[in-house]
Protein backbone atom coordinates (compact mmCIF):
# COMPACT_ATOMS: atom_id res chain seq x y z
CA UNK A 1 0.00 0.00 0.00
CA UNK A 2 1.85 3.02 -1.27
CA UNK A 3 5.37 3.54 -2.57
CA UNK A 4 7.67 6.50 -2.06
CA UNK A 5 6.75 9.30 -4.45
CA UNK A 6 3.22 7.97 -5.04
CA UNK A 7 0.03 9.60 -3.79
CA UNK A 8 -1.05 7.04 -1.24
CA UNK A 9 -4.79 6.41 -0.78
CA UNK A 10 -6.63 7.78 2.24
CA UNK A 11 -9.94 6.31 3.37
CA UNK A 12 -12.12 8.87 5.16
CA UNK A 13 -14.69 7.85 7.78
CA UNK A 14 -17.19 10.50 8.91
CA UNK A 15 -18.59 8.70 11.94
CA UNK A 16 -20.79 11.29 13.64
CA UNK A 17 -21.24 11.11 17.42
CA UNK A 18 -19.14 8.29 18.94
CA UNK A 19 -18.60 7.61 22.67
CA UNK A 20 -14.96 8.12 23.58
CA UNK A 21 -14.37 4.55 24.78
CA UNK A 22 -15.71 3.11 21.52
CA UNK A 23 -13.52 5.46 19.48
CA UNK A 24 -10.46 4.49 21.50
CA UNK A 25 -11.07 0.79 20.90
CA UNK A 26 -11.76 1.43 17.22
CA UNK A 27 -8.47 3.29 16.83
CA UNK A 28 -6.54 0.43 18.41
CA UNK A 29 -8.20 -2.09 16.12
CA UNK A 30 -7.59 -0.03 13.00
CA UNK A 31 -3.98 0.71 13.98
CA UNK A 32 -3.40 -3.06 14.16
CA UNK A 33 -5.06 -3.45 10.77
CA UNK A 34 -2.93 -0.67 9.27
CA UNK A 35 0.26 -2.18 10.67
CA UNK A 36 -0.69 -5.55 9.12
CA UNK A 37 -1.52 -3.91 5.77
CA UNK A 38 -5.19 -4.89 5.89
CA UNK A 39 -6.38 -1.29 5.39
CA UNK A 40 -5.12 1.89 3.75
CA UNK A 41 -4.28 5.03 5.71
CA UNK A 42 -7.45 6.37 7.33
CA UNK A 43 -8.79 9.63 8.67
CA UNK A 44 -11.61 9.28 11.18
CA UNK A 45 -13.71 12.42 11.66
CA UNK A 46 -16.22 12.41 14.50
CA UNK A 47 -17.42 14.14 17.63
CA UNK A 48 -17.68 12.87 21.19
CA UNK A 49 -20.23 13.29 23.94
CA UNK A 50 -18.89 15.48 26.77
CA UNK A 51 -15.61 13.96 27.98
CA UNK A 52 -12.32 14.98 29.58
CA UNK A 53 -9.34 13.04 28.26
CA UNK A 54 -6.06 12.66 30.12
CA UNK A 55 -2.74 12.49 28.30
CA UNK A 56 0.51 10.95 29.48
CA UNK A 57 2.22 14.14 30.64
CA UNK A 58 2.50 14.78 34.40
CA UNK A 59 -0.07 12.21 35.44
CA UNK A 60 -2.32 13.02 32.52
CA UNK A 61 -3.29 16.40 33.88
CA UNK A 62 -5.73 15.09 36.49
CA UNK A 63 -4.59 17.94 38.76
CA UNK A 64 -5.89 20.34 36.11
CA UNK A 65 -9.52 19.26 36.58
CA UNK A 66 -11.14 22.21 38.36
CA UNK A 67 -14.60 20.70 38.85
CA UNK A 68 -15.59 18.14 41.47
CA UNK A 69 -16.56 14.61 40.50
CA UNK A 70 -20.14 15.50 41.47
CA UNK A 71 -20.18 18.50 39.14
CA UNK A 72 -18.81 16.44 36.27
CA UNK A 73 -21.43 13.75 36.84
CA UNK A 74 -24.23 16.32 37.02
CA UNK A 75 -23.15 17.79 33.68
CA UNK A 76 -22.75 14.39 32.04
CA UNK A 77 -18.99 14.67 31.59
CA UNK A 78 -16.95 11.45 31.57
CA UNK A 79 -13.22 11.24 32.32
CA UNK A 80 -11.00 8.90 30.30
CA UNK A 81 -7.31 8.08 30.37
CA UNK A 82 -5.71 7.82 26.93
CA UNK A 83 -2.50 6.65 25.34
CA UNK A 84 -1.72 9.97 23.67
CA UNK A 85 0.80 12.62 24.58
CA UNK A 86 -0.05 15.91 26.20
CA UNK A 87 -2.15 17.04 29.14
CA UNK A 88 -5.88 17.20 29.78
CA UNK A 89 -8.39 18.41 27.21
CA UNK A 90 -12.13 18.51 26.66
CA UNK A 91 -14.13 16.97 23.81
CA UNK A 92 -17.78 17.55 23.14
CA UNK A 93 -20.51 18.27 20.61
CA UNK A 94 -19.68 20.95 18.06
CA UNK A 95 -16.04 19.91 17.90
CA UNK A 96 -14.48 18.05 14.97
CA UNK A 97 -12.18 15.36 16.31
CA UNK A 98 -9.78 13.85 13.79
CA UNK A 99 -8.00 10.56 14.29
CA UNK A 100 -5.50 9.81 11.49
CA UNK A 101 -4.48 6.15 11.34
CA UNK A 102 -1.49 6.67 9.07
CA UNK A 103 1.72 4.77 8.39
CA UNK A 104 4.58 7.30 8.48
CA UNK A 105 6.99 4.74 6.96
CA UNK A 106 9.10 5.14 4.93
CA UNK A 107 9.50 8.86 4.28
CA UNK A 108 7.77 10.75 7.14
CA UNK A 109 9.25 9.16 10.24
CA UNK A 110 9.61 12.38 12.20
CA UNK A 111 7.33 13.00 15.20
CA UNK A 112 7.84 16.77 15.25
CA UNK A 113 7.17 17.04 11.53
CA UNK A 114 3.97 15.02 11.95
CA UNK A 115 2.64 17.37 14.64
CA UNK A 116 3.61 20.44 12.59
CA UNK A 117 1.84 18.92 9.56
CA UNK A 118 -1.37 18.40 11.56
CA UNK A 119 -1.14 22.02 12.67
CA UNK A 120 -0.68 23.07 9.05
CA UNK A 121 -3.85 21.23 8.00
CA UNK A 122 -5.88 23.14 10.59
CA UNK A 123 -4.19 26.49 9.95
CA UNK A 124 -5.14 26.16 6.27
CA UNK A 125 -8.68 25.16 7.22
CA UNK A 126 -9.05 28.25 9.42
CA UNK A 127 -7.65 30.40 6.59
CA UNK A 128 -10.46 29.20 4.32
CA UNK A 129 -12.80 31.11 6.63
CA UNK A 130 -10.62 34.21 6.77
CA UNK A 131 -9.15 33.33 10.18
CA UNK A 132 -5.41 33.95 10.62
CA UNK A 133 -4.53 31.03 12.89
CA UNK A 134 -0.91 30.26 13.75
CA UNK A 135 1.51 28.21 15.81
CA UNK A 136 2.91 29.41 19.13
CA UNK A 137 6.56 28.61 19.80
CA UNK A 138 6.94 26.02 22.53
CA UNK A 139 3.26 24.98 22.44
CA UNK A 140 1.32 22.52 20.30
CA UNK A 141 -1.99 23.25 18.67
CA UNK A 142 -3.40 26.05 16.54
CA UNK A 143 -3.91 29.51 18.04
CA UNK A 144 -5.66 32.76 17.24
CA UNK A 145 -3.96 35.36 19.37
CA UNK A 146 -3.79 33.93 22.89
CA UNK A 147 -6.71 31.54 22.37
CA UNK A 148 -6.50 27.95 21.20
CA UNK A 149 -8.68 27.01 18.24
CA UNK A 150 -7.47 23.41 17.91
CA UNK A 151 -5.71 21.01 20.26
CA UNK A 152 -3.35 18.24 19.17
CA UNK A 153 -2.33 15.11 21.06
CA UNK A 154 -0.91 12.13 19.20
CA UNK A 155 0.30 8.61 19.68
CA UNK A 156 2.80 6.98 17.32
CA UNK A 157 3.60 3.31 17.77
CA UNK A 158 5.98 1.66 15.31
CA UNK A 159 5.28 4.68 13.07
CA UNK A 160 1.53 4.07 12.95
CA UNK A 161 -0.35 7.13 14.18
CA UNK A 162 -3.48 7.38 16.30
CA UNK A 163 -5.29 10.05 18.32
CA UNK A 164 -4.83 13.40 16.60
CA UNK A 165 -6.63 16.75 16.81
CA UNK A 166 -9.74 18.51 18.10
CA UNK A 167 -10.94 21.54 16.12
CA UNK A 168 -13.49 23.78 17.84
CA UNK A 169 -16.22 24.60 15.34
CA UNK A 170 -19.32 25.39 17.41
CA UNK A 171 -18.15 23.96 20.72
CA UNK A 172 -19.78 25.19 23.94
CA UNK A 173 -16.66 26.85 25.35
CA UNK A 174 -18.10 26.98 28.87
CA UNK A 175 -17.10 23.34 29.29
CA UNK A 176 -13.43 24.32 29.13
CA UNK A 177 -13.97 26.12 32.45
CA UNK A 178 -14.09 22.67 34.07
CA UNK A 179 -10.33 22.29 33.46
CA UNK A 180 -7.09 24.11 32.84
CA UNK A 181 -7.02 23.31 29.10
CA UNK A 182 -3.84 21.42 28.20
CA UNK A 183 -2.44 22.61 31.54
CA UNK A 184 -1.95 26.17 30.22
CA UNK A 185 -3.48 28.59 32.72
CA UNK A 186 -2.72 31.92 31.04
CA UNK A 187 -4.34 31.32 27.65
CA UNK A 188 -7.92 30.86 26.50
CA UNK A 189 -9.93 28.75 24.09
CA UNK A 190 -11.99 29.83 21.08
CA UNK A 191 -14.07 28.35 18.26
CA UNK A 192 -14.63 29.00 14.59
CA UNK A 193 -18.24 30.09 15.22
CA UNK A 194 -17.17 32.52 17.93
CA UNK A 195 -14.46 34.05 15.75
CA UNK A 196 -16.81 34.43 12.78
CA UNK A 197 -19.84 35.50 14.78
CA UNK A 198 -22.06 33.06 12.91
CA UNK A 199 -22.93 29.41 12.62
CA UNK A 200 -20.66 27.22 10.53
CA UNK A 201 -21.62 24.13 8.54
CA UNK A 202 -19.78 21.20 10.10
CA UNK A 203 -19.83 19.15 6.90
CA UNK A 204 -18.14 21.97 5.01
CA UNK A 205 -15.39 22.20 7.64
CA UNK A 206 -14.86 18.44 7.51
CA UNK A 207 -14.53 18.56 3.72
CA UNK A 208 -11.94 21.31 3.95
CA UNK A 209 -9.98 19.37 6.56
CA UNK A 210 -9.93 16.31 4.28
CA UNK A 211 -8.74 18.37 1.31
CA UNK A 212 -5.95 20.04 3.26
CA UNK A 213 -4.94 16.76 4.90
CA UNK A 214 -4.52 15.21 1.45
CA UNK A 215 -2.46 18.19 0.28
CA UNK A 216 -0.17 18.31 3.31
CA UNK A 217 0.33 14.56 3.60
CA UNK A 218 0.43 13.80 -0.15
CA UNK A 219 -2.58 11.48 0.00
CA UNK A 220 -5.57 11.08 -2.29
CA UNK A 221 -9.04 10.50 -0.85
CA UNK A 222 -9.89 7.00 -2.08
CA UNK A 223 -13.22 6.52 -0.32
CA UNK A 224 -15.53 8.25 2.12
CA UNK A 225 -18.00 6.57 4.44
CA UNK A 226 -20.59 8.69 6.22
CA UNK A 227 -22.24 7.91 9.54
CA UNK A 228 -25.69 7.77 7.96
CA UNK A 229 -24.50 5.08 5.54
CA UNK A 230 -23.36 2.60 8.20
CA UNK A 231 -24.34 1.28 11.58
CA UNK A 232 -22.49 2.94 14.50
CA UNK A 233 -18.97 1.44 14.54
CA UNK A 234 -18.38 -1.17 17.16
CA UNK A 235 -14.89 -1.89 18.48
CA UNK A 236 -13.39 -4.83 16.65
CA UNK A 237 -16.20 -4.99 14.08
CA UNK A 238 -14.32 -5.17 10.76
CA UNK A 239 -17.38 -4.30 8.66
CA UNK A 240 -18.38 -1.22 10.66
CA UNK A 241 -14.78 -0.13 11.17
CA UNK A 242 -13.95 -0.08 7.49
Amino acid sequence: MGQVGAMRPLDVRRLGLVPYGDALALQRSLADDRRAGRVHDLLLLLEHPHVLTLGMRAGGGRAHILATAETLAARGVEVHETGRGGDITYHGPGQIVGYPIVDLTPDRRDVHRYVRDLEEVLIRTAADYGIAAARVEGLTGVWVGREKLAAIGVRIARWITSHGFAFNVSTDLEYFNLIVPCGIADRGVTSLARLLGRTVDRRDVESRIVAHFCDVFARTAASTVNAEDIQPPLPGDPVAAR
